[in-house]
Formats: C-alpha cells, structure tokens, sequence
C-alpha cells in the first residue's frame, strides 16, 4: 500500500488522563520513537494538536480528531470520520470512514465501528431554548456511547446515548440502538433487540443444550444464564 503525503516520525505523547490504557507518558510534549512504528496522517487530515495517537495508527483523508481526543495503539480512522472532543479510543480500535464518534464516546480495545455509523451524544436534542434563542454550550449536558473489548457496531447503524454495548457484541447494520446491549448479545431492528448471541469470532452461536451455546467456527463454549451470556469451559 501505498502512502503518499503522509506525516511519519512523530509521536503525540498524550496526557496520562486521556490515555487510554492509563500509563503515564514521557515529560517530553513529542518524541521520536525509532524502535517503534510511527502513526501515519494523511496531510487533508485534521488532527487537534492536544489530541493524542498511538504508534502504529492511521488517520486517513479528511479524517478530524478533536481537542484532547486519545487514540491508542494500531488504530485506523477511515476517510471522513469525526471523532469528537476528548473521546476516549483503545488500541486495534477501527472506525471506517465517515462514521461520526461523538464525545464523550468511550471505545475499549479491539472495538469496530462500521461506515456511517453513528454515536450521538443529546438525548433530547434541540437547537433553541424554550424561548426561541438559540442553545449554548452550557445549556445542555452530552451525554455518552461506551463500547466494551471486541464490540462490532454495523454500518449506518445509530447508538442513542446514553447507552453501553457490551463485550463482543454486534450491532447490526442499520439498528438503532436505545437500550444497553448484554455481552455477546446480536441485535438487530429499530428499535435493536436481541436476535441470538455471537461468540468472539463474530459467528452467531448454536443453541446446544442445557443452557450452553458453542461457536460453529471454532468451538467454543458459552453458558446463559438469567439473560446473559458468559464464556464457558472448552470440553477436552
């Protein structure tokens, strides 16, 4: 692949409160890391200079990161995505392009974001106050999407904050989601709800007796119970 008007070489140190696995970083504002893989940004980017991105990341055209934003480790932001002020993203995070993060979103590590998706951040969204002036910054609280280790949200799907998809769930394309998604849960629809369970290779789950469910692809087994779904014993 070839990449051409990109910047190399140099390295935003974040602050120890944006960073997202929560190691303090050098005192240093950059620093060149030749053992280490540099993040790439192509020039038509924008990117906040208090914003913070991992080594080994890619931020592709017309990509915006905000103020204060912290990108971890090997991530990709695809063309045209928006991540907003101060949002919080893991390491091996993808967001496909023009998918919008709004803060203050909370991405964990290994979480996809398909094209177009949406996280929003007003639940009662207006652009006027009761009497006809227009709202200010102060006069409303956002409000966040959290998205837990190896959740999969699909394209043009819609996450209405405040909500939480859990760990290694998937979203739908196209769902809208308003209520919390459970750990492994599969939704779909508008309004989402649940469909099946996924395992971590994404397959849907094979319901196999007794409240145990196992992946068609690489056979693990998982127990339900009470609603919710959680990784089981592989049987030797």
């Amino acid at each position: 692949m070839a990449f051409s008007h990109i910047r190399l070489g140099r390295i935003r140190i974040g602050d120890p409160y944006n960073s997202p696995s929560g190691r303090r970083p050098s005192a240093a504002p950059f620093l060149y890391r030749k053992q280490q893989m540099p993040y790439r940004i192509q020039e038509s980017a924008q990117v906040d200079p208090t914003a913070s991105v991992g080594d080994g990341s890619a931020v592709w055209e017309l990509a915006q990161i905000r103020e204060r934003a912290s990108l971890g480790r090997d991530c990709v932001v695809g063309r045209g995505a928006y991540i907003g002020a101060g949002v919080r993203i893991g390491d091996n995070v993808k967001i496909q392009n023009l998918a919008l993060v709004y803060e203050p979103a909370t991405l964990a590590d290994g979480v996809f974001v398909g094209p177009a998706a949406v996280f929003t951040n007003d639940h009662q969204p207006r652009a006027v106050a009761p009497d006809g002036t227009p709202k200010r910054a102060a006069d409303w609280k956002p409000v966040g999407v959290d998205v837990a280790e190896g959740a999969s949200i699909g394209a043009r799907a819609v996450c209405v904050a405040p909500v939480r998809v859990g760990r290694w769930a998937m979203v739908a394309a196209g769902a809208v989601v308003t209520k919390d998604v459970p750990d492994f849960a599969l939704v779909m629809g508008v309004p989402a709800r649940r469909a099946g369970w996924v395992g971590r290779a994404g397959a849907r789950l094979e319901e196999d007796g007794e409240g145990r469910w196992r992946c068609p692809e690489t056979g693990a087994v998982y127990r339900e119970a009470d609603g919710a779904l959680s990784e089981g014993e592989e049987e030797s």
